[in-house]
């Protein structure tokens, strides 16, 4: 991208992808080399990190697995004073911008403040990584739709139809369950437990095939198979932690013929 494209003042919303380097957009890459500054979130693998200019000021704005984090407003205000200090200034999150990142919020804040920005779309974890797993979100055999849900949800001005449960949520999880054959939930690992009760009481079966994802198409990652009626004694058997994907649905047993990437499969203790 020439700098008549990325003018001083501007903010660009980059979409880093899932975090294989080969999976960023050339047009991500060009705009990361022209950058002035780049605020980016923890899930930016590092080997796309390292793809940011010397030149350019670097500010990590971003939390892991419930750690300290930079408030949001506090990030967005970043955005707005280094666009106002007439800077070219690039927004870098892990997968898209819009899909569970904020994205939006931040457009809208500097939308309000004049500053003119753009948004360059990532490749959604939700998609890639299961791909890595081997795992198609969608077959004609099992889906003809599927759901991408947050596992993380605000539970601010939430109701729920069961005033005994805990945490309130403002998914129709009976709908969820009888409308999707395929679900996608991002950030679910620490409600997991939540999630499968919900999944359960909508009429899931407990052998509904479950997928977890970590650190999806990175060297690191690992993939735990297991069913929904057993998927939070085995994410404690086996360790596993944040990140990762959950995926719920039949398209979770084409792993065994489409495996293709040489992940870790983590394998819980026989009982």
């Amino acid at each position: 991208m020439d700098n008549n494209h990325f003018p001083p003042g501007m903010v660009i919303l980059v979409g880093a992808g899932p975090g294989d380097p080969d999976l960023l957009t050339i047009g991500a890459l060009k705009i990361i080399k022209a950058a002035e500054v780049v605020v980016y979130d923890a899930l930016v693998s590092q080997e796309i990190v390292d793809m940011i200019p010397a030149k350019a000021e670097k500010i990590l704005a971003g939390k892991r697995g419930g750690g300290h984090s930079v408030k949001q407003e506090d990030i967005t205000s970043l955005l707005v004073k280094f666009g106002k200090e007439n800077r070219r200034v690039v927004r870098l999150k892990g997968g898209d911008p819009f899909v569970f990142g904020r994205g939006g919020e931040e457009a809208c804040r500097l939308a309000e403040e004049n500053i003119p920005f753009k948004v360059v779309p990532g490749l959604t974890s939700g998609i890639a990584g299961p791909a890595y797993a081997g795992i198609p979100v969608t077959h004609r055999e099992v889906n003809a739709n599927f759901a991408f849900i947050t596992g993380h949800e605000s539970l601010s001005n939430t109701s729920d139809k069961n005033p005994d449960d805990e945490h309130p949520s403002r998914i129709d999880w009976e709908g969820v369950a009888r409308t999707f054959p395929v679900i996608v939930l991002y950030m679910a690992m620490r409600n997991v437990d939540s999630v499968r009760k919900r999944m359960l009481a909508a009429g899931r079966s407990t052998d509904t095939p479950v997928a977890l994802i970590r650190w999806a198409t990175t060297p690191r990652q690992q993939t735990l198979v297991t069913t929904l009626g057993k998927v939070s004694k085995d994410i404690k058997a086996v360790g596993m932690r944040p990140p990762a994907i959950m995926i719920i649905g039949n398209v979770v047993n084409y792993r065994d013929i489409l495996k293709w990437f040489p992940d870790e499969t983590l394998i819980p203790p026989e009982e």
